[in-house]
């Protein structure tokens, strides 16, 4: 799609939004794939998406939350109304819930779940408690559990007067559990459909099967699933009681969070995930925070040259600054390209994009130019005296932060 035609998908889900026409807004949505939707979505301010989503009916919006970026949704519902924010989460799986509603402020998240139903809340609560990377966290509970008394029939039964709810369920197996709800099985499909009407499930269960504990982390679950060739593991608790399924697709998705999360890290994007769609002083501020902390560490290594001051000239004070400068730079430049390396994999932005990336780098290059330059400004003219020393090496180092991010961010799309 061209970036014309993206422009014009963009103000079309905006001009709906506007006037608060979900079908309008649908119809728009239907017109093309979901990456361009999804895109569109991304280039839309922070109230035109929570208007969109607003609009929408709200099982296309929680389906469109499914799709975006989770720190692009959590903006979202921060602008949303309680009520309209309830609705739509409680569309989304359990999981989905856990992670949007942990992402929130605590108050924003208390004021939604008090406006969603007591059932409803009660047990994305439970989910809330538990850390992202241990099993409870990324559970689901979307699931099928029946008593071991029940029949074939019984079961059957079930599913077909439930078919509208369980037909959203990725299961791949229903769960026998006794009277405490403590898994006692695992009942394959295959085995219930060929089986008599009257014959207990118990009999047709595979017992003592493979679980894991609510508290078990990731990096076990990763091992699990190495060894083991399932499509769902069951959660329990230290009593046995069912409390969940684990899912392979959503340890892999975890284990790819925490590699880009270190990656991001490492190239000194603190603080969460940065995406280009955020404010700009969010994004200034996740960067400066491992910026002004490398900036500190630079000076303080600059300063073993400076105890042999009175042997240097005043030139050499200058070029004590410049391996400040370029580190710096380079760091900068490093933040700029892991924020494109991710919003490519994310499908937000492409090749075509290049000018909208370069104007959104230019705004933080210009604030995180002045931070970093007026820091070491300071620094200089502390240190010897002189006011024109700080002005070069700080205009030095706000003029190639600027140059730095607008390449960084850049390279990748071309």
């Amino acid at each position: 799609m061209s970036d014309e035609t993206q422009n014009d998908l963009r103000e079309r889900l905006e001009r709906a939004s506007e006037e608060h026409d979900g079908a309008a807004a649908e119809s728009v949505l239907d017109s093309v794939s979901s990456a361009d939707a999804i895109r569109a979505v991304s280039q839309m301010s922070e109230e035109g998406r929570a208007a969109l989503l607003a609009s929408l009916p709200t099982e296309r919006a929680a389906a469109l939350v499914e799709q975006i970026p989770d720190a692009q949704a959590v903006e979202i519902f921060d602008d949303l109304a309680p009520d309209a924010a309830a609705r739509i989460i409680t569309e989304l799986p359990s999981a989905e819930q856990a992670d949007l509603l942990g992402d929130l402020s605590r108050e924003d998240a208390e004021a939604i779940l008090a406006s969603m139903s007591p059932e409803d809340a009660r047990e994305a609560r439970v989910l809330t408690r538990y850390a992202d990377d241990v099993a409870g966290g990324l559970m689901v509970t979307e699931l099928l559990a029946y008593p071991e008394d029940f029949t074939v029939e019984q079961v059957v039964s079930d599913l077909r007067a439930n078919a509208e709810t369980y037909q959203d369920y990725d299961v791949q197996y229903a769960y026998v559990v006794d009277r405490r709800h403590r898994l006692r099985g695992v009942l394959p499909m295959r085995k219930l459909l060929l089986a008599p009407p009257s014959q207990p499930i118990r009999e047709l269960m595979v017992r003592n099967p493979v679980s894991v504990r609510d508290d078990a982390s990731l990096d076990e679950l990763r091992e699990l699933f190495d060894k083991h060739r399932f499509f769902g593991v069951p959660v329990v608790d230290r009593r046995g009681a069912l409390l969940g399924v684990i899912q392979r697709a959503g340890v892999e998705e975890a284990l790819a969070e925490r590699t880009d999360d270190e990656y991001r890290k490492a190239l000194g994007i603190v603080g969460g995930e940065e995406l280009r769609s955020m404010p700009l002083l969010v994004r200034s501020r996740r960067r400066l925070a491992w910026l002004s902390v490398n900036i500190m560490l630079n000076i303080i290594a600059a300063s073993v040259i400076a105890l042999y001051q009175d042997t240097l000239s005043a030139v050499i004070a200058l070029a004590v600054f410049l391996p400040i400068i370029s580190d710096m730079s380079g760091c900068s430049g490093n933040q700029a390209v892991a924020v494109s390396m991710r919003e490519l994999s994310l499908g937000l932005v492409r090749p075509g994009d290049v000018f909208r990336v370069w104007l959104k780098e230019v705004a933080v290059g210009l604030v995180n130019g002045v931070v970093l330059g007026g820091l070491i400004a300071a620094a200089a003219w502390l240190w010897k005296g002189n006011a024109w020393l700080g002005l070069v090496v700080g205009a030095a180092l706000a003029l190639n932060t600027l140059i730095s991010v607008s390449i960084g961010g850049t390279v990748p799309l071309l």
